[in-house]
């Protein structure tokens, strides 16, 4: 079920008592996409919400992921948005349905821009730095008692009952191109199966470090939003969505570089790790692709039409072909 505005707006209405906001509280919608997200200000505070979409997740997960992000701040000193609770002390407005119990969740306000829109732009290699922040993290974490996420594995991201659709469905790909990028999804699905899901590659991920839900402030400090996708998956995961969108471009693999570079100065790479990149990439590009024959009227859907998909097509094509594409300059240097 995906969000309208006038779903959003009705949702937040409703919401909003519980904040015990004044009379003259203004708001002002920052973005309708998977979630719909505002701007309350009263004369006294400002503060961010969030309306989430119905079905995507359940009260227990959206508790697990503000548990994580607040241990990150508390951890790490990674700079997560602080969770602005009701005046009954409550992380979550639940709200009653037709369709079933709906959510709403405030946070603090995060100062600066996205990456995205900021004069100062994010390198490859801060952001590797930061992931592996994150990721040691996690290593040394012990949820709490409940704690529930789901997971990014090899079936929910290209099996038959994909989170998010089947590529079949893409724009810019025929029949013609099926038998192509059939084979590249069993690549993926034995070269993950062999990689395997040990401690140390698979677990807690933010699983959509794109630069828009980077945000940078004036003191070119970092803060990571947008953790609504979080769960279990591989680490090498949250690298392929820093190029998410970019696959085919020039820059890509000087971007992984980088991004390799930052994170193995925090935390060790394997040769397996590295060899797994061009996976990884591969894996999110196809996932991608799904998504926007499952969101047709999605801004990037509208914009990239049947290109991205063609391309997909032409990706696919290089990753069976060319055992070196992406390939870091790392494990090249291992050699």
């Amino acid at each position: 079920m995906q969000l309208t505005i006038e779903d959003c707006d009705s949702l937040l209405a409703e919401a909003l008592p519980a904040y015990g906001v004044g009379s003259d509280v203004q708001v002002t919608l920052l973005s309708l996409s998977e979630n719909g997200t505002y701007l309350v200000t009263d004369t006294e505070r400002r503060f961010v919400v969030r309306v989430h979409r119905y079905g995507y997740q359940d009260v227990d997960s959206i508790r697990s992921e503000l548990a994580w992000t607040d241990a990150l701040r508390e951890d790490c000193g990674v700079r997560t948005p602080a969770v602005v609770p009701t005046t009954a002390g409550e992380p979550i407005v639940r709200l009653e349905r037709p369709e079933g119990e709906r959510h709403v969740v405030a946070f603090t306000v995060v100062d600066g821009e996205t990456g995205e829109d900021s004069p100062h732009p994010i390198s490859a290699r801060d952001l590797g730095v930061l992931t592996a922040r994150m990721h040691l993290q996690v290593e040394n974490w012990t949820p709490p008692p409940a704690f529930v996420r789901f997971h990014w594995d090899a079936d929910t991201c290209l099996g038959p009952d994909a989170r998010w659709g089947s590529w079949t469905v893409a724009p810019g790909v025929g029949a013609a191109d099926h038998p192509t990028l059939a084979a590249a999804t069993a690549r993926i699905m034995d070269n993950l199966a062999a990689y395997g899901k040990g401690r140390d590659r698979y677990s807690l991920v933010h699983a959509d470090l794109r630069l828009a839900n980077l945000m940078i402030d004036d003191d070119l400090q970092l803060t990571v939003i947008d953790f609504d996708d979080c769960g279990y998956g591989w680490f090498l995961y949250d690298l392929a969505t820093v190029v998410s969108w970019l696959e085919h471009t020039d820059a890509v693999a000087e971007t992984i570089d980088d991004w390799i570079a930052g994170y193995t100065s925090v935390r060790p790479l394997t040769s397996d790790d590295l060899a797994m990149v061009s996976t990884f990439v591969m894996l999110r590009r196809l996932m991608l692709t799904a998504w926007l024959g499952t969101h047709p009227q999605s801004p990037p859907a509208v914009e990239l039409g049947t290109g991205y998909g063609a391309g997909t097509v032409e990706l696919a094509q290089r990753f069976l072909t060319d055992p070196t594409w992406l390939r870091p300059a790392a494990a090249t240097n291992r050699e």
